[in-house]
């Protein structure tokens, strides 16, 4: 019987699920996409869960399945289904492990506290921007001036992230449809194709391919701009795979 839930949708989440099945280690996995679900390897002993929960609906969850233990391994920029899964943890006195990803900070970036300071300052500059950011809040940069002619965007092969990038004005010729993370090569190649001066990334750490952005900006002498990553306590993958068979053999 399961009593292990790991919330994924991010590298660490699928090599949670990887040691899961490696070690036998029954656990449901919850992803909030279909895509997210095609990434993870599967076999019975792990149990994929697709779709978006709010705090009501995890918590029901928790209820129903007996969960005892939560691992949080979502994305480190998602803070509100952070708060909501640890919301549920706490209403069900399940206990909340937290994953937290290595940072990989690097000098060369010029960093900003949010998405709003870094649209600021990229809306008093002048040149081609490439956003590596994700279409989530992609939005939030559209009020930079002559933002369709300057702006470039690599996300997600889904159509309907790339049909809510062609409806916030950018050219479909300018959005590069791929999934990650990239090698410093491909972030060079990407680069130079749409002649970028500003490459824009959120601190995604060594799994998000931040090191390899950060590395292709450098050799390229473009600047570098940076989404910092909110501030939170947690655990490595490798503590909490430790965690995971501590379970199993308890």
């Amino acid at each position: 019987m399961c009593k292990i839930l790991i919330f994924g949708g991010t590298t660490e989440g699928r090599q949670l699920c990887e040691e899961c099945i490696r070690n036998n280690i029954p656990a449901y996995v919850s992803v909030t996409t279909e895509y997210g679900a095609e990434l993870l390897d599967k076999s019975g002993c792990v149990i994929v869960l697709t779709g978006r929960k709010n705090a009501a609906e995890m918590s029901d969850f928790i209820t129903k399945t007996a969960v005892e233990l939560v691992i949080d391994a979502t994305h480190p920029y998602a803070a509100e289904v952070t708060e909501n899964i640890r919301k549920a943890c706490a209403e069900c006195n399940a206990e909340y492990v937290r994953v937290k990803r290595e940072s990989g900070r690097d000098d060369y970036g010029i960093y900003f506290e949010n998405v709003q300071s870094a649209a600021e300052y990229l809306n008093n500059t002048s040149g081609k921007i490439l956003f590596t950011t994700g279409s989530k809040e992609l939005w939030k940069f559209s009020s930079i001036r002559d933002f369709s002619e300057r702006c470039a965007v690599r996300v997600l092969p889904a159509e309907g992230i790339v049909s809510q990038c062609i409806q916030l004005g950018i050219k479909p010729e300018n959005i590069i449809a791929l999934k990650g993370p990239f090698t410093k090569k491909q972030n060079i190649e990407h680069i130079k194709k749409y002649g970028a001066d500003f490459l824009v990334t959120k601190e995604s750490g060594r799994n998000g391919g931040f090191e390899e952005k950060a590395a292709a900006a450098k050799e390229c002498a473009v600047k570098l701009v940076v989404i910092s990553r909110p501030e939170e306590n947690g655990v490595s993958v490798s503590q909490a795979v430790k965690i995971l068979l501590e379970r199993k053999n308890a």
